[in-house]
């Protein structure tokens, strides 16, 4: 489908991180897709000379719970656009005291603990083994990791994130298998199956991951209210990593392969 409206980079997140004067001349468009609605209307900007789209990952209001999130249509919207490299802000749970509530990592590996989602473009016609053996881009996750500490944020460049189904969090059984014998410094429920699609259509894709609170490994148990409550105290954190960042992507993709990715993965 052709469409007037165009985008470079695509920031998939909660509300705040694009809004209060962020991004200029903004405007919502639809976007019709083989797989269904995104989750709403995309948001198309301006910032530093690049335009900019953003799709709230769960909805205005956050109404859309993450295992019915539809993680093709959006990440088909934003192809449909002409994005090439998506940022990805989400809240997670830590596996390891030093990775403390309030930090941010960029995770490197992830580990799928997900059971019933949608999680490819290629359910028959086609065969698609694509390679997710190093599933992020290699040069956003460099470039998030050095703007992180350029702003003197607690930030972690190396992490496996676990993804978990939800909506649920984790029993104190779960989390220690996930701690101990996955040996997961990050749990959550969205990057997946975001991740391996992006790679599907030759995106780049890169999750910033806040962390929230420890997971139910340690005393305490986890409460949505603390979740929320630590995420709204880091939306300003977030708002202006991505501000640093916007101006530092270059859009030609030479510093990594993932424009390749469909290379020898067709059958």
């Amino acid at each position: 489908m052709a469409t007037k409206f165009t985008a470079e980079i695509g920031i998939i997140g909660g509300t705040g991180v694009y809004d209060a004067g962020l991004f200029s001349d903004k405007r919502e468009v639809k976007v019709y897709t083989p797989f269904g609605d995104p989750s709403d209307l995309i948001t198309i900007g301006e910032y530093a000379g690049k335009k900019v789209a953003f799709i709230p990952r769960h909805g205005k209001g956050h109404r859309i719970p993450p295992h019915k999130i539809n993680s093709r249509a959006n990440i088909w919207a934003l192809k449909e656009i002409g994005v090439k490299r998506i940022i990805a802000p989400t809240a997670v749970g830590s596996m390891r005291y030093d990775y403390k509530p309030g930090d941010i990592a960029v995770p490197d590996q992830f580990v799928d603990f997900t059971k019933g989602r949608e999680s490819t473009f290629y359910d028959g016609g086609e065969v698609c083994h694509i390679s997710v053996a190093d599933p992020f881009c290699s040069e956003l996750h460099d470039i998030v990791s050095h703007h992180g500490k350029k702003l003197k944020y607690d930030i972690h460049p190396k992490a496996t994130y676990v993804c978990i189904e939800g909506p649920r969090f984790s029993t104190r059984a779960e989390s220690h298998f996930f701690r101990d014998v996955m040996k997961a410094d990050l749990i959550g429920m969205t990057i997946i199956p975001e991740c391996p699609l992006a790679r599907e259509v030759e995106l780049c894709y890169v999750s910033i991951a806040t962390i929230t609170d420890y997971d139910a490994w340690t005393i305490s148990s986890v409460t949505s209210k603390e979740v929320i409550e630590l995420l709204n105290k880091n939306i300003e954190k977030i708002r202006k990593l991505i501000a640093e960042l916007i101006p530092m992507i270059s859009l030609k993709r030479l510093k990594c392969n993932c424009r390749n990715a469909l290379k020898g993965a067709i059958l």
